[in-house]
């Protein structure tokens, strides 16, 4: 026992609630020991009524938290089990798939895993690896483990819930004992997945027969600050198109003010910007569905309601409300899904004309959710303002001109002097590390956002270390984004080399990959003395290229078969050297 502990090891705690207790008392002042002691002795006297305790008393049960997330998400909804564990009586304690190792899981008896959806049914980035170790042959049985599964997912996407799909089938095949069905969430989460946890950790709570009247007691331990999920209002100090006139894109820079305090944001976090619909496409499916002299509705859609969005399910609660026997055809034959790619609301209301209420119009769509964009500014350098770059997306498809609802609610609306909603979405897997570290940027396009703050934020607080940019875009005269910011960081120092990929300037398309195999030795260099990778943009095709190019560098420079290769790259993204930020 320690010189300072009050408490010898015989007393009737745990060893976690006797430690507490002697941080508690050692700080104490002779009144407030005083003070403590009278209570207690009237507590026993019957004489000061003890608070009634709502969760009935029980061992503090182990829990355990897994969660496979992209966008944040499922880790915050994580942290939301945690809380609710805690004052439920369990142990719980979260970890991320990226740190997961399966040959641990048997260890578990009770599993709450969380798990995301990432494009076409893939699993987040940073779940990859332990992902396919759970899917592998090599996974180690779970008898013995009691889990549940919370899916989170887009029913915009064809395979809705995927990943939480097959981990939840996986968990059971391997032996496991499934104690509630699982939930798969749509975009709106929020509500039913409270209700999920809340009725979950009721049906893991231990047996409190098999209790040994131990309650769990937390002194004044605190996690971090929770960020506020409200929306905050900004004003659009600056709306400049960064492209030039004769360029085939429009990407906007956007420097908000805000009306109150600014969030404390951090190189690497993103703001949900939450847009409006176009007025253009609200008019259009009010007057198909017969509802255009319905202001109330029309208030609904403009910035509450997705209206664009188009899934099977839209198709199946259209086909239940009007009984439309076509739409019941495309689904009963299996062809909705075909049918929908390409198509919006709109499409639908239009080839299967039928006079809607407002409620069923309502019920055919879904929360219009805000759009989180990489913040591209250090307030070290910008002081209370934050910047996005934003670029407008419009396409054409079955002879219909679309466009991104956000993209273009910024492009086409939202100009110098406006305001907007945003809410601040931090990224702690995307933080600059120490200042002495080198760090490489790889971010085409809009994918240099991030790297903006990085390079102000370093310049700012003066750092040792290096920074390497790659950038990628279609043309150098027109597209070279912050062109005279790069240059003058290259001047200053705050940046130390920067490598260009322009696609179209050449006969032969030329993308950020294939520069960073270009120069394959300089950048293994650079990560072999401790360089930390970032990546930004997009998920699809542009991440998967620059990890392959990765892969093939360390193969090429260091001799390395295939699979040592991979692991290398594997070792750098259980490292924390690795980091992604994609969409």
């Amino acid at each position: 026992m320690s010189a300072s502990a009050l408490l010898p090891q015989t007393a009737p705690f745990g060893d976690d609630d006797r430690l507490s207790l002697d941080r508690v008392l050692s700080a104490a002042s002779p009144i407030q020991r005083a003070w403590l002691a009278g209570f207690l002795a009237g507590v026993d006297a019957g004489q000061v009524p003890l608070p009634r305790v709502e969760a009935p008393a029980r061992a503090a049960e182990p829990l355990t938290i897994l969660f496979a997330s992209e966008s944040g998400n499922a880790e915050r909804l994580a942290q939301d089990v945690a809380k609710l564990a805690k004052k439920n009586g369990f142990k719980p304690r979260i970890v991320d798939f990226a740190d997961l190792e399966i040959a641990d899981l048997p260890k578990q008896s009770r599993l709450v895993v969380i798990a995301a959806t990432w494009g076409e049914g893939e699993p987040p980035s940073r779940a990859t690896r332990a992902y396919a170790d759970l899917m592998g042959p090599s996974a180690p049985r779970l008898e013995g483990i009691t889990y549940a599964v919370l899916a989170l997912g887009d029913t915009a996407y064809a395979e809705f819930c995927g990943v939480g799909k097959a981990i939840d089938a996986r968990l059971a095949e391997l032996g496991g004992a499934r104690a509630v069905d699982r939930i798969d969430c749509d975009l709106d989460f929020d509500a039913p997945a409270a209700a999920w946890i809340k009725s979950t950790l009721e049906v893991l709570a231990p047996d409190q027969a098999s209790s040994d009247n131990v309650v769990a007691i937390d002194f004044g331990a605190r996690g971090p600050a929770e960020v506020s999920r409200e929306p905050l209002n900004v004003e659009v100090l600056e709306h400049v198109n960064l492209n030039s006139s004769r360029s085939g894109k429009e990407t906007f820079h956007l420097a908000l003010g805000f009306d109150g305090a600014i969030p404390g944001y951090e190189p690497g976090d993103s703001l949900e910007l939450f847009p409006e619909n176009d007025p253009a496409l609200i008019e259009a499916v009010l007057s198909v569905t017969g509802l255009r002299d319905d202001d109330a509705v029309r208030a609904t859609l403009a910035g509450e309601r997705d209206i664009t969005t188009l899934s099977v399910k839209t198709l199946e609660t259209f086909a239940a409300q009007t009984g439309h026997a076509e739409v019941r055809k495309l689904l009963d034959e299996g062809q909705a899904r075909s049918w929908i790619e390409g198509r919006q609301l709109i499409d639908l209301v239009e080839a299967f004309p039928v006079s809607l209420t407002a409620e069923q119009l309502t019920a055919l769509t879904r929360p219009l959710p805000p759009r989180a964009y990489s913040i591209a500014s250090s307030r070290k350098e910008v002081g209370d303002e934050a910047h996005l770059l934003i670029a407008a997306v419009r396409y054409e498809t079955h002879g219909r001109l679309r466009s991104g609802v956000a993209s273009t609610f910024v492009a086409d609306r939202l100009k110098a002097g406006a305001s907007a909603r945003v809410r601040l979405k931090p990224n702690k897997h995307f933080r600059l590390p120490d200042p002495s570290t080198d760090i490489l940027m790889i971010g085409p396009g809009t994918g240099v956002a991030p790297f903006r703050a990085f390079v102000q934020e370093r310049r700012a607080v003066g750092v040792s270390g290096k920074s390497w940019l790659f950038f990628g875009d279609r043309r150098y005269t027109h597209d070279f984004l912050y062109q005279l910011e790069w240059q003058d960081a290259l001047k200053d120092g705050s940046l130390t080399r920067i490598d260009l990929a322009f696609s179209r300037d050449t006969p032969q398309k030329v993308y950020v990959q294939h520069r960073l195999w270009e120069q394959r030795r300089d950048m293994i260099d650079w990560l072999d003395n401790g360089a930390q990778l970032y990546v930004c943009g997009d998920a699809t095709a542009m991440a998967k290229d620059i990890r392959a190019a990765l892969v093939a560098a360390f193969a090429d420079v260091k001799a390395l078969s295939p699979d040592a290769a991979e692991l290398a790259v594997t070792e750098l993204e259980r490292g924390r050297r690795y980091h992604q930020d994609v969409y």
